[in-house]
């Protein structure tokens, strides 16, 4: 099927491709991809967007729940920074699926992993855009995506440090997306925007970590589910035992693809609904 997708870079129009309304809402599904991030959102108009790919290429076979088995094309692909457990799937994604458009931080990476990717970018001839605070990616039906960061050039900055961080919003509701993005760059954030980060659905920074989830940053998006994306018994502990604790005392209900497999939220501008 056609879809829209924009892309606004300070009120200038950079991408666009028709598209026709359908009446699904707008999902926002956090994958199963064990110790990574993968996000795919699908909105109003069937925009099809995916945040980040995982480690493996078991990301396509999550995909593979979410699209219909004929459909082999991708209105955007973000990385948020390129940590192998956020790009070792995309590798996979963007040979699979016709990619109209990749967003970036331009954070450096010279990994194996990102020059494979890199390689695949420009064998398939995806447009390459840096993401940058300013930028609006339109999802259809009303749905967008707001860049909140990078608001500068990253190139050189440590690679979580410079993650993409994106506010997602459709009707009454909001996903904050926020990558690995540390505790500095949370309290930067919550100078610039305060109360405005407000949003329904965090997906707990750097898959649960102690260096994510300060108290204020979460107070600021002061949602109603956050979510843990990560693997079982994975090696680094996550999620951390006090960001644990920080959400129990905060009584904000936490979900976890360790124990529930993608999570899937649901909107239509008025009512959110959870399935697993």
């Amino acid at each position: 099927m056609p879809r829209l997708i924009l892309l606004v870079v300070l009120g200038a129009l950079t991408a666009l491709i028709f598209s026709f309304p359908t009446p699904n809402g707008l999902s926002v599904s956090i994958l199963d991809v064990e110790q990574g991030d993968a996000i795919f959102i699908e909105g109003p108009t069937g925009v099809q967007v995916l945040i980040d790919g995982g480690t493996t290429r078991s990301v396509l076979r999550e995909m593979g729940f979410q699209m219909p088995f004929f459909d082999r094309t991708l209105d955007a692909v973000v990385a948020t920074h390129p940590d192998q457990d956020h790009i070792g799937g995309l590798v996979d994604v963007i040979a699979r699926y016709r990619t109209a458009l990749f967003l970036e931080s331009g954070v450096a990476g010279d990994t194996p992993v990102s020059r494979a990717l890199d390689a695949a970018l420009a064998e398939q001839g995806v447009q390459r855009t840096l993401a940058r605070r300013g930028m609006r990616l339109l999802l259809g039906g009303g749905a967008y995506a707001d860049i909140l960061f990078p608001d500068r050039d990253v190139s050189d900055v440590e690679t979580n440090t410079g993650s993409i961080v994106m506010r997602v919003v459709y009707g009454e509701h909001e996903f904050m997306l926020t990558g690995d993005s540390p505790k500095n760059i949370e309290h930067y954030l919550t100078t610039i925007y305060g109360s405005a980060l407000k949003s329904d659905v965090l997906k707990a920074g750097h898959h649960g970590s102690k260096t994510s989830s300060s108290e204020e940053f979460v107070k600021a998006v002061n949602p109603q589910y956050v979510v843990y994306s990560r693997g079982c018994d994975n090696r680094y502990g996550h999620p951390a035992l006090e960001t644990v604790v920080l959400f129990n005392r905060l009584s904000i209900p936490a979900l976890d693809t360790c124990e529930r497999g993608t999570i899937t939220f649901r909107s239509t501008g008025k009512t959110l609904k959870t399935s697993f």
